[in-house]
């Protein structure tokens, strides 16, 4: 009878033993990462009225908006409200000190791979609802950069739209009342090109951005 008993409290332990040991073990598969904001975005999508063949859009994401998330990679949204096709000729991200217009750093962004994506709009794989509309607002992610954005700095993304009629067109899906943490204005030129020691062109207003509408880490 002993030796049943005993057995029995050993099938148990072994039993309570692999159950901590699955319990412990890593799971398989991908990881899977949370979609996290890195700052506040925009509030709502109301829609522009602006031409934007041959003109840059310059939006600030201040590091002191940042709100701390562990990532290894921004990623930047784009909004648009109206158009067909948006043809970009480049982007580009500047890093200043903070408060500073003093460009220490830039990185290209792109689409695709590209920084001159040519954006179908009119297309469901790319905008599933259509036709695009303020009621019907479609976001585009750019590609992914690799680097974290620091509260120690601040961040500047420039996107410049080809002098190409069909950018007539093209509307922005933000200026937005509420603008949340992004700001940015809009400039006659390309100002995708500035050096390293070069400094942001003039010209904020502290309004929403047209097209930059979230920054996140995925």
């Amino acid at each position: 009878m002993n030796t049943i008993s005993k057995l029995a409290t050993f099938a148990l332990l072994v039993m309570v033993m692999a159950a901590c040991a699955l319990a412990q073990a890593p799971a398989e598969g991908p990881q899977v990462t949370v979609l996290s904001n890195l700052t506040e975005g925009q509030a709502t999508a109301t829609g522009n009225a602006t031409d934007w063949e041959g003109w840059s859009e310059l939006d600030l994401i201040p590091g002191a908006a940042l709100f701390g998330v562990t990532t290894k990679a921004t990623v930047l949204t784009l909004g648009f409200s109206a158009g067909s096709t948006a043809t970009v000729s480049n982007m580009v991200l500047y890093t200043t000190g903070r408060s500073s217009n003093l460009i220490t750093a830039t990185k290209k962004v792109t689409l695709g791979g590209k920084t001159n994506p040519i954006i179908n709009l009119a297309s469901t794989s790319v905008c599933p609802v259509q036709p695009v509309s303020v009621a019907n607002p479609c976001f585009v992610k750019l590609d992914a950069i690799k680097e974290a954005l620091s509260p120690t700095s601040d961040y500047y993304f420039v996107i410049y739209f080809t002098s190409d009629s069909g950018n007539n067109a093209v509307r922005g899906a933000g200026s937005a009342s509420e603008p949340g943490a992004l700001s940015g204005w809009l400039i006659d030129g390309d100002d995708t090109r500035i050096p390293v020691a070069g400094t942001i062109p003039v010209g904020y207003n502290g309004a929403a951005p047209v097209f930059l509408m979230y920054a996140t880490n995925e």
